[in-house]
């Protein structure tokens, strides 16, 4: 046989022989691999350990101690509220008093607002209690309630306005000057969830009229009644002169119509018509009719006096409509509140519902102009919350009632004023001993465990990216400077090519043959 031959052929054996081991062992392993599964799984069972428990959350779901949606508040010691003392705490406290009439005889639902029921205890011992001085009366407030100073998220004060009842002259049947008609509540008017004869609705939220049995529809704006849409139905309860002096006793929510004959009729609001209100005051100014220093009620009057036909445009700007009722009061009790009890001159606010608790103490401070347009009169009084109103929305946001009549309204139209608020929380609600039973977060892991977790920043898009330059030098101290490195310039952006296209070869038509 050829050398040649003979190296072919072993090489062809040794091949065969390799491929034959090779098989061998893979099968050995597999078989070794198939006994260990075996004999795991008959000869030696694993303990199965329980499953860890689930880790509870560092901050558990537990309520906060005193909580207003929108509000910043701190607590503070009596001695930090400036002008307490000054305070005639004995007319504060006998308002307080009044308010604890209906907050003792509720009994529906508990309140979910940030006090709740929290005032029934302060009303329990001021029931039990027949303060004549001052002293007593402050001494009540110091022990029962905790000074907390409140007002909007990310802003140092409040803000307050004031209102007031109006006494207007009037009429009980159309003539000639008595023809601006007063509506009470017509009986087409709607809303979800209460009764059709339901006593003051809700000032905020949709209003609707009944169309039949079942259609609701939006109900008439401010421009559509006075073209007529609800007149001739025996709504009215009066006549005055002026569709000014509706429009400003629907914006304080009350009235004192005086007729000829010596009589008095007394109005409360009863309802809206569902259309936000829109402060004509705020108009004149965006329009520049008058500057926003020199705003104030009577300076609207004035301007609607002389221009009657942009006052009946202004007018309508306002598509709120109020709707009143009469209450049965004399001439020398005070306008009924939303709380359900006559107000106090001087000592009782306006608040938002939605937010806080008819009863609580406010205490205002700051100047405002009482005593003239361009006063600095030192303000500082504790108020009750007893009334509500469209317009008043935030946790820091009153509107001051200063009585009956034009002394008041004149008063009350001066006032567009930042004030400090101080809001008189219950003790039983003091959010600093309550606050000490919050959970305390985990402790800070050590440095040790932090480098096992590196905390890595998100990605951020270089294109919103801007390169600001920075200074040579800044200033470290008195004849001192740092040097500090130029920016670092950026790269040149990669140019735009834009693709060049190829003209496209002619493609010769094929037939194709149906499969």
């Amino acid at each position: 046989m050829a050398p040649e031959a003979r190296i072919r052929v072993f090489l062809k054996t040794s091949a065969t022989a390799l491929c034959a081991g090779a098989v061998a062992l893979s099968s050995f392993s597999l078989g070794a691999e198939a006994a260990r599964r075996h004999y795991r799984s008959h000869h030696h069972h694993l303990p199965e350990l329980p499953a860890a428990p689930a880790r509870a959350l560092p901050y558990p779901q537990l309520p906060l101690p005193f909580e207003i949606p929108g509000a910043q508040y701190l607590p503070l010691a009596w001695a930090d509220v400036t002008g307490w003392s000054d305070d005639n705490h004995l007319a504060a406290y006998k308002t307080f008093r009044a308010s604890c009439r209906p907050i003792s005889a509720h009994t529906g639902t508990a309140e979910p607002k940030a006090l709740g029921a929290s005032l029934g205890e302060p009303c329990r011992v001021a029931k039990s209690l027949e303060l004549t001085d001052d002293a007593s009366a402050k001494t009540f407030f110091e022990e029962n309630f905790a000074p907390l100073r409140i007002s909007r998220l990310g802003e140092p004060d409040g803000f307050v306005t004031g209102y007031y009842e109006p006494v207007l002259e009037g009429s009980r049947t159309q003539t000639d000057v008595y023809n601006v008609p007063v509506y009470r509540r017509p009986s087409n008017l709607f809303v979800r969830g209460y009764k059709q004869d339901s006593v003051s609705l809700p000032n905020k939220g949709p209003v609707y009229r009944k169309i039949g049995r079942r259609k609701l529809v939006p109900y008439y704006d401010r421009a559509e009644i006075e073209d007529g849409k609800i007149a001739g139905r025996g709504l009215e309860i009066a006549w005055l002169k002026d569709p000014t002096d509706l429009l400003f006793a629907q914006i304080q929510g009350s009235a004192r119509i005086k007729f000829d004959d010596g009589g008095t009729v007394r109005l409360n609001y009863d309802a809206y018509n569902g259309y936000p209100y829109t402060a004509v005051g705020r108009i004149l100014i965006e329009r520049g009719i008058i500057p926003k220093e020199e705003m104030s009620m009577q300076k609207i009057r004035e301007w609607m006096a002389q221009t009657p036909d942009g006052a009946r445009e202004l007018r309508r700007q306002n598509r709120s409509y109020i709707f009143f009722r009469e209450v049965n009061l004399s001439d020398k009790e005070e306008a009924v509140g939303a709380q359900g009890i006559p107000l106090t001159a001087g000592r009782s606010i306006a608040v938002d519902k939605s937010l806080h608790v008819y009863g609580t103490p406010f205490f205002i401070e700051g100047e405002l102009p009482i005593d003239s347009e361009r006063a600095k009169t030192p303000f500082h009084r504790l108020m009750i919350a007893q009334d509500t109103g469209s317009a008043i929305i935030g946790p820091a946001r009153a509107d001051l009632y200063f009585g009956a009549g034009a002394d008041a309204g004149r008063v009350s139209g001066r006032l567009r004023h930042a004030m400090h608020f101080v809001m008189l929380v219950p003790k039983g609600l003091d959010p600093t001993p309550r606050a000490a039973r919050l959970p305390v977060p985990d402790p800070r892991p050590s440095e040790k465990i932090a480098k096992l977790f590196p905390q890595t920043e998100p990605a951020k898009d270089p294109a919103k990216d801007t390169a600001k330059p920075a200074p040579a030098a800044v200033a470290q101290g008195k004849g001192e400077t740092v040097a500090v490195a130029d920016p670092i310039p950026l790269p040149v952006p990669r140019p735009v090519i834009e693709p060049v296209q190829e003209p496209r070869r002619p493609v010769k038509n094929r037939s194709h043959r149906q499969q």
